[in-house]
């Protein structure tokens, strides 16, 4: 009847129109009456976006990028804290060897986080500071950096870098400390757009430099309450236990709210997710406790390399071997063995929380994961087409790709300009773009990490998700109805049913089509042992898993020589239901989704285009970018 009135009135509609008859109170006649149109409606409304009280903004920014007032990225580059928010939104700016630069989409926010260890030093040094010349330090630190000689710079930069591993500040002014954190906080304020970009402020507390434990600390205040204190530098203490302690403080003295993120463990030789203290006695539950309360999330992927997975770990994750570094430490100080690595992987961490949760009541290990850049160049850019590199020693030039990012001292554990990856990103699911909505997205793990490429992916997990979910075109509304987001616990079970989850994940317009999505389950068996596996639970085309259970490759379209790609394969989007087929309701354990884009070129491919030069065999051409979103947990009863 609805259908035959609409056509109805549509045509004499139309007919009253092309006859110049007046239509209006003859149209009225014809309209149902309103009475039986609200018969009609179950809601109070209409649009189906209108009452969410949910999360809908996907807001992509960065926690980790360092500026001219960083002591290490200070050595090698000009660009200061200003031109970093204002390249991150949008804006042009001029690099330290003079290129422009620009991203292809501005980001939605921004930490600009350096180092805690000499706060604001570097410009006070390279701009002539009598008091710090004063210093013999100070004097031979700016004698070398001002010298005009290449190797000199670098060998200089390379040592203030070790600086950072000493006891005592080589050079010590609290006072001129206090005011770098106190411009910089102004000028966090002053490019705080709130519902349009967020300027977060933040800083990296760089502890064991060698062994790369370091930490994101990140206020959700302002500057007014961010000056009740300076940053916390390894000077003051070593220990992580100590920055949790020194947050609680903090906390505690101004009501505000703060976190830390601990980053890439990948080059941590094995400390930074491990099941001691500090000082290498066993785990208390009270430094667990403190360690969830203030690092809900984990830096997964970076330039340094990726932490997701390592194959000697999981070896029958033929996606796992991503942009490893796994020779040693940052420093290239201490070779690596494999006894380490169960310690620095995003995989391994979760499973070793479900232990610790087991032994100790608290699972130090429920984090979610993201991606940022590291940057030290002041700019938060690692588009593959628009890679600025790790440090401006490595920017934009024919032969960077063999240039030495990172000196060891042995020569086999040292970094060069190829290896560098081209990532990562944050990505917050908020409800608005606020310092607020975005700290709060962190702190409830409703994050997830990209290795550079902007994939939009939706993750829920209940009891009560079915196939039909998946024909949604407005996942989330049945997410958060009838389950739980990224980063939460299952809702405790109450049937006899496993736990299914609804997943939806869309390309980045400007990046490759989709290959597949995957969900990656870890548990906790009786007798402590530890297990995962890996599930491709929707892909591109009309493949099928073959014997072995593994699903075929993608297939490949990079025109490596031109640095291009079609996307004649792969999917724009993947939308599914699941439902865990091995499930144990007597075992704890977590899932997280990863999604695998189609082949798509390197940035070191760009590069061997744009200056014409050819690489060596090993150095790697194309990239399979990805996301990993945070996990959901399961806990059994009792």
């Amino acid at each position: 009847m609805k259908s035959t009135l609409k056509r109805t009135c549509a045509t004499s509609v139309v007919a009253m129109i092309a006859f110049g008859t007046p239509i209006f109170g003859q149209v009225q006649d014809m309209l149902p009456d309103k009475d039986d149109v609200s018969q009609k409606f179950v809601t109070d409304h209409f649009s189906p976006h209108a009452g969410r009280n949910f999360p809908t903004k996907l807001l992509w920014g960065d926690t980790h990028l360092h500026t001219e007032v960083s002591v290490d990225a200070g050595t090698m580059t000009t660009v200061s804290q200003e031109d970093a928010f204002r390249f991150a939104r949008g804006e042009e700016i001029t690099t330290t060897h003079g290129l422009q630069a620009k991203l292809g989409r501005p980001l939605d926010w921004l930490v600009v986080s350096d180092h805690a260890e000499m706060y604001g030093l570097m410009p006070q040094l390279l701009g002539g500071d009598p008091e710090v010349l004063s210093t013999p330090q100070g004097k031979t630190w700016y004698d070398e950096l001002t010298s005009g000689d290449t190797d000199r710079v670098f060998a200089t930069a390379m040592e203030i870098v070790a600086s950072l591993s000493t006891d005592t500040p080589p050079i010590d002014n609290p006072k001129a400390t206090k005011k770098a954190w106190q411009n910089y906080t102004a000028l966090a304020d002053q490019y705080n757009d709130p519902g349009r970009f967020s300027a977060l402020i933040g800083y990296e507390w760089t502890s064991e430099g060698g062994d790369n434990i370091h930490r994101n600390v990140i206020f959700r205040d302002d500057a007014l309450m961010a000056n009740a204190v300076v940053p916390f530098s390894q000077f003051d203490s070593k220990n992580p236990e100590d920055l949790w302690r020194h947050l609680a403080d903090y906390e505690e003295r101004t009501g505000g709210d703060v976190l830390a993120i601990p980053h890439n463990g990948n080059l941590s030789n094995g400390r930074l997710f491990s099941v001691s203290n500090f000082d290498e006695t066993p785990l208390t539950e009270e430094n667990a406790r403190l360690r969830a309360r203030f690092e809900p999330v984990i830096e997964t992927t970076q330039i340094k390399g990726d932490s997701e997975a390592h194959p000697f770990l999981s070896p029958d994750d033929e996606f796992a071997d991503f942009d490893t570094w796994d020779a040693s430490n940052l420093n290239g100080t201490e070779a690596k063995t494999k006894d380490m690595l169960q310690y620095e992987y995003s995989r391994e961490a979760y499973k070793t929380g479900l232990l610790l949760e087991e032994q100790l009541g608290i699972n130090p290990y429920k984090v979610g994961q993201i991606g940022s850049t590291d940057a030290h160049t002041g700019m938060a850019a690692v588009e593959e087409d628009n890679f600025f590199g790790k440090h401006s020693g490595v920017e934009p030039e024919p032969n960077r790709w063999e240039h030495l990012v990172i000196e060891a001292p042995d020569p086999m554990f040292s970094i060069y300009g190829w290896q560098q990856a081209s990532g990562g990103y944050a990505a917050v699911w908020a409800t608005e773009n606020t310092r607020a909505a975005i700290f709060d997205a962190l702190e409830r793990r409703e994050v997830y990490g990209t290795t550079g490429s902007r994939i939009m992916v939706r993750f829920f997990g209940g009891w009560t998700f079915g196939a039909e979910d998946a024909l949604s075109r407005l996942p989330a509304d049945l997410g958060y109805a009838k389950g739980v987001p990224m980063g939460a616990d299952l809702p405790a079970r109450t049937g006899d049913g496993a736990p299914n989850f609804l997943i939806a994940a869309l390309k980045d317009p400007f990046s490759g089509n989709l290959d597949r999505v995957q969900v990656i389950k870890g548990w906790l068996n009786a007798d402590g042992s530890r297990g995962e596996k890996v599930y491709d639970v929707a892909w591109s085309g009309e493949r099928a898993p073959g014997a072995d259970g593994k699903l075929p490759p993608v297939g490949n379209t990079v025109d490596v020589a031109n640095a291009t790609w079609t996307n004649t394969i792969g999917a724009p989007e993947l939308i599914t239901y699941w439902q865990d087929p091995d499930f144990d309701p007597d075992v704890r354990a977590f899932y997280y989704v990863r999604v695998i884009e189609i082949p798509t070129p390197r940035w070191t491919a760009y590069e061997a285009k744009r200056f014409g030069v050819t690489m060596d065999e090993t150095v790697p051409m194309v990239t399979t970018e990805r996301a990993y979103t945070s996990p959901i947990w399961y806990t059994p009863k009792g």
